[in-house]
Parts: C-alpha cells; sequence; structure tokens
C-alpha cells in the first residue's frame, strides 16, 4: 500500500512539474493556436516512447503539454465572440478551430511522428 501511494506521489510530481512550464510557455505566447500547435508537435514526438519511458509522458506529454494546450481557451474565446452583437463572429470562431486549428494540429501531431522516425528515435 504505501508504495502505490508513492508512487503515485512521484507520478503527481512529474506531471505538476511539467505542467508549470507549460503554463508559463502558454502564458508567454501572444497567439494560443501556437501553444496548441507546438502542443501537438510535441506530442507526435513523445508519442513513440510512451510505453518505454512512461515517465517521460507524466512529465512532457501530461504535465508539459496538457498545460501548453487547452480545451478552454477556445471556449474563452468563443465565449468572447458570443458576447458580439451579430452571430458572424462565433461561427467565424467555430469554423475556424473546427477546419483550421484541429487540422493543423493533427498535422503537427503527423509531423512530431514523422521527425520522431526520421530521426531514429525509435531504436527499439
Amino acid at each position: 500500500m504505501a508504495s502505490i501511494r508513492r508512487q503515485e506521489l512521484e507520478n503527481l510530481w512529474l506531471v505538476a512539474c511539467g505542467a508549470v512550464p507549460g503554463a508559463l510557455l502558454r502564458w508567454q505566447l501572444q497567439d494560443p493556436r501556437y501553444a496548441n500547435w507546438l502542443g501537438c508537435l510535441l506530442l507526435g514526438l513523445l508519442l513513440p516512447h510512451a510505453r518505454r519511458h512512461p515517465r517521460l509522458m507524466l512529465l512532457a506529454g501530461i504535465g508539459f503539454c496538457g498545460s501548453l494546450t487547452t480545451f478552454s481557451t477556445w471556449i474563452l474565446g468563443l465565449s468572447r465572440s458570443l458576447e458580439a452583437p451579430a452571430i458572424t463572429p462565433a461561427a467565424q470562431q467555430v469554423a475556424q478551430q473546427l477546419f483550421g486549428d484541429l487540422l493543423t494540429g493533427l498535422a503537427a501531431l503527423a509531423l512530431g511522428l514523422g521527425l520522431a522516425k526520421a530521426t531514429a528515435l525509435l531504436k527499439r
């Protein structure tokens, strides 16, 4: 029982240590879309290593990237658009998110996976 608690605390510590720099970087970026794209690229680089390096995934994948990329930023932008007198800004925001940012995020993820393979990071 004590070893399970210790492991959970270590895992929590790894996530927290990654989350703080991820949040600080997101705060410093001028456009939150850049944070989402960067996070997707980094996840693409990390995912091939998830099974062999679970601690790296806790630190960088869940902590850093999870803090860097958030759904709440999209919702905040959408709520601000909904305050406009016309529905057009909100509709544009939704279209941009669905067709622009989502596709760009998936492309960044694919690029990260490709870079991981191309640079021989997938040694077995």
